[in-house]
């Protein structure tokens, strides 16, 4: 499916990682989403709504998980806007409380197995505090629980924890090494495992991505 032909891109989505505890165990979290008003935001800031020590959830990802769930509910104005395209990539505008925030998509250039429907599948990268970046696969499939969807770029391979139709890096500190391998990369491969137990794969290609992501970050 072409970029251009998407009639409501998906937002980028907001989850707890995964922590790892002194058992060896992980805990997944859900995903959380809401809607914040302003109130409500500034109830986070205050401390009345305190996350856990460890949860790597910051405002900004309450943020971007209260516009995934208003996309489906708010007029069609609200939906996000492709404004511009890099290669295979292109840059997708929001408003966020009067504010324009933007992110990186692309959707795949291949995909198995054929004969098969794969419904709509994105990659993502939205920008994250300062300098970094939150990659992430929207599927349009549910993911099997407890399985891991694996990102490999040039060789790399990185571990990415499924909940519901979406992926994010198992460890949030790897997302930059991820960010950094597919601007020097040509494709990048997503393998996962959908809740009916196929095995899935697809290719992204990365032309266009360091400019789309640098484009992403100075609409914020």
């Amino acid at each position: 499916m072409p970029l251009q032909a998407m009639a409501a891109p998906p937002h980028p989505a907001s989850a707890k990682r995964p922590l790892a505890m002194s058992s060896g165990d992980n805990i997944y979290l859900l995903i959380t989403f809401g809607r914040f008003t302003k109130g409500a935001i500034r109830a986070c800031r205050t401390g009345l709504f305190p996350f856990n020590d460890g949860d790597q959830m910051s405002l900004n990802r309450h943020i971007l998980a209260a516009l995934a769930l208003a996309s489906t509910i708010l007029p069609a104005q609200a939906q996000p806007v492709m404004v511009k395209t890099f290669g295979h990539w292109g840059i997708y505008s929001y408003d966020n409380n009067g504010t324009a925030s933007c992110y990186a998509l692309t959707v795949p250039r291949g995909m198995q197995p054929s004969g098969v429907s794969h419904d709509n599948n994105f990659l993502l990268v939205a920008p994250k505090g300062a300098s970094g970046y939150m990659p992430q696969a929207q599927m349009g499939y549910g993911l099997k629980e407890g399985s891991e969807v694996t990102a490999t770029v040039g060789g790399q391979a990185f571990a990415m924890t499924p909940r519901g139709n979406v992926a994010w890096l198992t460890r949030e500190t790897r997302d930059d090494a991820l960010v950094a391998a597919m601007k020097s990369g040509a494709t990048l491969t997503l393998e996962a495992t959908s809740s009916r137990g196929t095995n899935t794969q697809y290719d992204f290609s990365l032309d266009g991505v360091s400019a789309a992501l640098k484009t992403a970050r100075a609409c914020r």
